[in-house]
């Protein structure tokens, strides 16, 4: 272990020694797939200079990318290096093990766009993601330094993402931020929670409109974790409409006709990864959430 890594956590170093992900790491600390010295450790744990880790890597796991177009799928924006869609729910970002539905690399490829070669096969392309369940914008790069600039942009939190969500209650205060690590939920790989030693998460909310039982908030993301306004929300004891996975109230969603969370990735703002120019796009309610709206509003 070089001496620049001595006393850091173990999943911080071996991240920053193998460049895999720290979440990556963690999945494979749980298997006892991380040695340290010969014993497996804690991600916890702190290393020591000089001491000898061993991570023992897994056969990759492939996917395969068909070419298939998704109805509803709206391209927002087109040009050389990025594409900007406005990806409906029910599709993934991306294939994965696991996910028969359709995903946006696929529905690319089969509507004839190049995208960057950059990152895995089945991500190729893909430099952020939203859940399957969220509808709204997304940008994939198609120029390998559009891979790179935006890759780097979302990592240094210059990307402007706003999302509209509805929620149970009233969270109070109206406005405000949530500062909560997200890790992996111990007893659901599927699920992620708030809990020690996750990922610093940072989630700003402001009320746009009250109703009877649930207020519809604009979300901005400081950081991008896997489900994080659906956990933060959570969190504070205001989850999104329709999710019940983190605590939604399934007859709530019944009456508003909603089969999935209420949430939207309303609004994308960036500088152009090629001419440096500040690009912004918007993307209106899709139709079951803007019915679920009028609803709320007329109680």
């Amino acid at each position: 272990m070089p001496d620049g890594l001595d006393g850091d956590r173990v999943d911080v170093a071996a991240s920053r020694m193998t460049g895999l992900s720290r979440s990556r790491i963690e999945e494979l600390i749980g298997a006892g797939s991380v040695l340290l010295d010969g014993v497996p450790v804690a991600k916890s744990a702190r290393v020591r200079a000089g001491a000898m880790l061993e991570i023992d890597l897994p056969a990759p796991r492939t996917v395969t990318v068909v070419t298939r177009e998704v109805g509803g799928m709206r391209i927002v924006h087109d040009d050389a290096d990025i594409v900007v869609v406005d990806k409906p729910a029910g599709v993934a970002a991306h294939p994965s093990l696991g996910w028969e539905g359709p995903s946006v690399v696929e529905h690319l490829a089969g509507a004839g766009f190049r995208i960057s070669t950059s990152g895995a096969p089945e991500r190729q392309g893909i430099v952020q993601r939203l859940d399957v369940g969220t509808s709204g914008l997304m940008v994939v790069a198609k120029s390998e330094r559009a891979y790179t600039v935006l890759k780097r942009a979302f990592k240094a939190r210059t990307v402007e993402k706003v999302y509209h969500t509805l929620v149970q209650g009233f969270p109070d205060p109206h406005e405000g931020t949530i500062e909560a690590p997200i890790g992996r939920h111990p007893n659901a790989d599927y699920r992620m929670a708030v809990m020690a030693g996750g990922r610093h998460s940072v989630t700003h909310y402001a009320t746009l409109e009250a109703f009877r039982a649930v207020t519809l908030l604009e979300v901005h993301l400081e950081t991008g974790r896997t489900h994080q306004i659906r956990v933060h929300m959570q969190a504070i004891g205001h989850p999104c409409v329709g999710d019940p996975t983190y605590g939604g109230d399934p007859v709530i969603a019944a009456r508003l006709g909603l089969e999935r969370q209420w949430l939207h990735a309303h609004r994308l703002g960036f500088d152009h990864p090629t001419t440096g120019q500040s690009v912004e796009f918007m993307s209106e309610y899709s139709a079951d959430l803007a019915d679920a709206l009028e609803i709320v509003r007329g109680w």
